[in-house]
């Protein structure tokens, strides 16, 4: 099933997405994250669902306003493409090649669970930056908590698969890494999931013999296609990624797993790396970015002004002086 989350006629509501577009909103239910975090897991999720085909159909997703699918509990961002990490890697330290260390396991960060848009609303740009750049992911969503998982256990934990934008401020991000924390504020601002959450059953028939997901994935700028690639791409399955997500800790439902950028253009700063150039330019007020993911659909924000950073001084330097 689908599932969407909308506003309409001042309303917010839950409905289950049929092919055609076509909203059949959830008796008693305003929320996703409710449903999900319940802990129930998918098969309380689909009962969920079908108890809305017992309803009068609500209007076509053209009629609403489609919000973010659900109000993540925590957001971890993996890094699971090789190529993506090869030309980023050129673009931001100016560095070449793959880390080995990368291949040890799949690497991630936390991002901004407070920072979420919905699929087709405006993106501000990052106070300070003037080096916007998306980032084309797919996001797996806990439906149950368990912790020192196997893959194979994880795969009853993912409820789910929406499409994920990683908006970045590469200047912010370039600057503040050269610390050795990061990103911080060079991912900090927005975070696009959306259109809609896809039970994890919907995309099984993609899986590929060693356990990927083969979806097609598409970036557009203005209409332009930047980038495609496949999800099956990845160095990790979503169960690898789960289980070493859950290592030494907890995974509870509502956490958002990020797949990382897929390369061959998924992002721009992996197309600056390869070219030597910033071609295209960065993200400007009035670019859109459409991005499309087979089995799931397509988010597409605008970029419009964002606030001017409020000012703060320098760090001191101390004379560390001790009591």
């Amino acid at each position: 099933m689908r599932f969407a989350a909308y506003a309409h006629q001042q309303q917010h509501r839950v409905a289950v997405v049929d092919d055609d577009g076509t909203l059949y909103p959830l008796p008693g239910t305003r929320s996703l994250t409710e449903l999900i975090t319940s802990g129930d897991g998918l098969a309380a999720l689909l009962e969920a669902g079908a108890a809305s085909l017992d309803v009068p159909p609500g209007p076509h997703v053209s009629q609403v306003r489609l919000l973010p699918p659900f109000q993540p509990a925590s957001v971890r961002d993996f890094v699971t493409f090789e190529e993506h990490v090869e030309g980023v890697r050129r673009s931001v330290d100016g560095a070449a090649g793959v880390p080995e260390r990368w291949y040890a396991a799949p690497t991630f960060y936390f991002t901004n669970p407070h920072a979420v848009f919905g699929p087709h609303d405006d993106i501000p740009v990052p106070p300070g930056s003037g080096v916007l750049d998306f980032e084309l992911e797919v996001a797996a969503v806990i439906g149950r908590e368990g912790r020192d998982l196997t893959p194979e256990q994880a795969r009853d934990h993912i409820i789910g698969y929406t499409v994920f934008n990683d908006w970045s401020a590469r200047d912010l991000q370039s600057a503040e890494m050269k610390v050795g924390l990061g990103p911080c504020k060079g991912k900090d601002t927005a975070t696009t999931l959306g259109p809609y959450l896809v039970t994890a059953d919907e995309l099984e028939r993609y899986r590929d013999d060693e356990g990927f997901l083969r979806l097609a994935l598409t970036a557009e700028v203005n209409g332009e296609v930047v980038g495609r690639d496949l999800l099956s791409n990845m160095s990790w399955t979503f169960e690898e990624m789960v289980a070493y997500a859950s290592r030494g800790t907890r995974v509870v439902p509502g956490d958002v797993l990020g797949s990382g950028t897929c390369g061959n253009g998924g992002c721009l700063a992996e197309l600056w790396g390869v070219r030597g150039e910033q071609s295209p330019p960065p993200l400007r007020p009035g670019d859109t970015v459409t991005l499309t993911v087979e089995g799931i659909g397509t988010v597409s924000n605008m970029v419009v002004p964002g606030p001017e950073p409020v000012p703060l001084p320098a760090g001191r330097r101390r004379s560390r002086e001790r009591p």
